[in-house]
């Protein structure tokens, strides 16, 4: 990606499209059990971007499938963020008023960027810091905005379960990571088709019943868009943002889902979102106006992704080649030293030195 603008503007799309479905959820779909609403929209998700990826076929393709060694990382992740993760929030909700489970739910933004910073090293300087704390500090006066902080029926278990859920998905986020180089449609895809197999399974064994038609439709067609895309782009921008960042700007989803409930049910907002809002946005700007630089050494590296032939980027190719940019194939990195911005991308997953 050509610039640090375009992945964060990848990352907000995502968190924008994600924010969206629960209203639109709530326009479209009524009283569905949750476990169906969640496996609709995954199966929407995985459907959708499966006819897609088989019409990609007939036309020139933009990506690259999974290694062998990259499968038990999207296992991994399908399994924690997929299954695991939408059941415990599921059992959490059932005792857990919705108001205190969006305060809560903040808890995903902060898991993913601790597991980030301690378990896999990303860098983090003092703006991305203070950036993040305030992405969640907004989410949490949103959500308090919305009744939580009155709400007083609720369970330990309940709360317990939902702050696993948060985990769940913050261990997602971080596995994902390991193979985000790979084609984003094909990890989001595989990601819905079991995530939305498993939701649906354990629905119907509940006694579930997906509804008229209509209401299938809308759901699998509002998970495409919100589970899907979302996720594709989310995949992206975790190529290019590196995970903590990339659940930064994704942590912002709430502001854009309450934007879309204010225009279809139209009402003055309340100072909860203005302040929200604005603490959000300094969140988003702290982390825009991050400067990270240093001389650094990559050390050889050979992984598959789309790419142009920027600093690098400068290989030779085995095959005949038009000379057309961005391609995608398999290529080697050399041994480089040298000095410039950057993020925690694909190429820049190097330690710091302390001190």
């Amino acid at each position: 990606m050509r610039s640090r603008f375009s992945a964060i503007l990848v990352a907000l799309t995502a968190a924008a499209l994600f924010g969206a479905t629960t209203p639109v959820a709530k326009a479209l779909l009524g009283p569905l059990p949750p476990f169906m609403v969640a496996g609709l929209f995954y199966l929407g998700s995985g459907f959708g971007l499966g006819a897609i990826l088989f019409g990609r076929r007939f036309w020139r393709a933009t990506g690259h499938g999974l290694r062998a060694r990259e499968i038990a990382w999207l296992g991994g992740a399908i399994a924690f963020g997929g299954v695991a993760g939408p059941a415990l929030l599921m059992l959490g909700l059932t005792s857990t008023p919705a108001a205190t489970s969006s305060l809560l739910l903040n808890l995903e933004g902060v898991l993913t960027a601790a597991i980030a910073w301690i378990v896999f090293r990303e860098n983090v300087d003092a703006s991305v810091f203070l950036g993040m704390a305030a992405i969640v500090a907004g989410g949490v006066v949103l959500a308090w905005g919305t009744g939580a902080g009155t709400a007083a029926t609720h369970t330990t278990t309940g709360a317990l379960l939902i702050a696993l859920a948060c985990l769940c998905w913050a261990i997602d986020n971080n596995l994902t990571r390991k193979i985000s180089t790979a084609d984003a449609m094909v990890i989001a895809c595989a990601k819905g088709l079991v995530a939305g197999a498993t939701n649906l399974g354990i629905a119907f064994a509940m006694g579930a019943h997906p509804g008229a038609p209509r209401i299938v439709m809308a759901a699998m067609a509002t998970g495409f868009c919100g589970y899907g895309v979302s996720l594709v782009l989310f995949v992206i921008a975790l190529r290019h943002l590196g995970t903590a960042r990339t659940g930064a700007y994704f942590s912002v989803a709430p502001v854009f889902g309450v934007a879309l409930s204010l225009a279809i049910w139209p009402q003055a907002p309340g100072a909860p979102f203005w302040i929200a809002a604005a603490l959000m946005t300094l969140g988003v700007w702290l982390h825009v106006r991050e400067r990270h630089e240093h001389e650094h050494t990559h050390e050889r590296l050979e992984h598959t992704h789309r790419h142009v032939h920027d600093a690098h980027h400068r290989h030779t190719h085995d095959f005949p080649y038009s000379g057309d940019e961005p391609h995608t194939h398999p290529h080697a990195h050399l041994p480089i030293t040298h000095s410039h911005a950057h993020f925690p991308d694909i190429h820049h997953r190097h330690s710091h030195k302390r001190g």
